[in-house]
């Protein structure tokens, strides 16, 4: 038979307990983001995507 979790496990995680706000883990992550962009040029790659992805919207 397959472990399941207990219910007051899940109880918990189903409170958001340990879970960050969207925007807190956008915030976080948007430094290395852009570190990383920096670092290995990759401006013309993400205007690249960028535009691809608004011609495939404007179809």
């Amino acid at each position: 038979m397959a472990y399941t979790a207990p219910r007051t496990l899940l109880r918990t995680r189903d409170r958001g307990e340990g879970r960050r706000h969207p925007l807190v883990a956008t915030l976080m992550a948007l430094p290395l983001a852009v570190l990383l962009l920096l670092v290995f040029d990759g401006w013309e790659t993400v205007t690249t995507q960028a535009s691809s992805v608004g011609e495939m919207l404007g179809r």
